[in-house]
């Protein structure tokens, strides 16, 4: 049993894999200080009571632009949205107005409890998308990791698309891991919140992961994109050369990789070439 354990606690440690998480995560912090600095933005703008529920906003050179909400990873229990602005720069650049979304972390707070937040506070940018610089009907949400689950579970939001990496689409795995001892998940509350087990978004859905991540993230991956297409929602699936878990989001604010360009394709008014 200890085996078991330990293997699935491998399979769902990033950092068993990632070339140097650590330098990569204080980039995070080091880029997103630097967004703050340089870039036009509103700090602490609240989507809820919950002192949790506040968001980041660096709106767009353009009026009338679209929208990328960024929900940030950490295992649900790690990191925040102040270290979550880093891919602000780019994007603006591209376009879009950014968004970076707070929703607390366990143990203080439960999963259900964040899915409810990370909920609330995209509904808030669909309903104030044009006081934010947007457009209603260009709203995306993207996540990485605890984020892209969180995104996932908000899917039959009327959104424009999702753009999910390195995510946990099912849940039951988490159950017996480490990861579980902040969460507490039951096998209720691990399937309720399994967005394999949930009715499909009805929105183009971009999956990404990383070259250098566990098996688990890339068999998580292959299966959701599979239960998509078998659903009929439309859904591109990226294996990004050269990446790990940890620095695979930096492409999410740099059209020259392939990921950003497939972000900066599908934010495109149709029929634009």
């Amino acid at each position: 049993m200890t085996s078991v354990r330990t293997e699935l606690d491998r399979q769902l440690s990033p950092s068993t894999v990632a070339r140097d998480a650590p330098v990569t995560l204080a980039r995070y912090r080091l880029r997103s200080q630097a967004a703050r600095r340089d870039l036009v933005h509103h700090a602490d703008l609240r989507y809820g009571s919950h002192p949790a529920e506040v968001l980041h906003h660096f709106p767009p050179r353009r009026p009338g632009s679209p929208l990328l909400i960024f929900i940030h990873g950490g295992h649900w229990q790690e990191s925040s949205k102040e270290d979550a602005c880093f891919p602000a720069p780019g994007l603006i650049a591209a376009g879009f107005g950014y968004l970076a979304l707070g929703y607390g972390l366990a143990p203080q707070r439960s999963l259900p409890e964040m899915t409810a937040s990370v909920r609330r506070g995209l509904t808030w940018v669909l309903d104030h998308a044009e006081e934010l610089g947007g457009r209603p009907d260009a709203v995306f949400a993207a996540g990485s990791s605890a984020g892209a689950h969180l995104a996932a579970m908000a899917a039959d939001l009327p959104l424009a698309g999702l753009f999910l990496l390195s995510g946990l689409y099912d849940l039951s795995p988490v159950i017996g891991s480490y990861v579980n001892n902040a969460l507490g998940l039951t096998a209720e509350e691990a399937a309720r919140l399994s967005p394999m087990l949930r009715p499909p978004p009805a929105v183009p859905v971009l999956l990404a992961v990383g070259e250098h991540e566990t098996r688990e993230y890339h068999g998580q991956q292959r299966r959701y994109a599979a239960a998509l297409r078998l659903a009929a929602t439309p859904v591109t699936e990226l294996v990004v050369a050269g990446r790990d878990h940890f620095d695979l989001p930096f492409d999410l604010g740099d059209p020259a990789t392939v990921l950003g360009a497939a972000v900066v394709r599908a934010a495109q008014p149709k029929g634009a070439p």
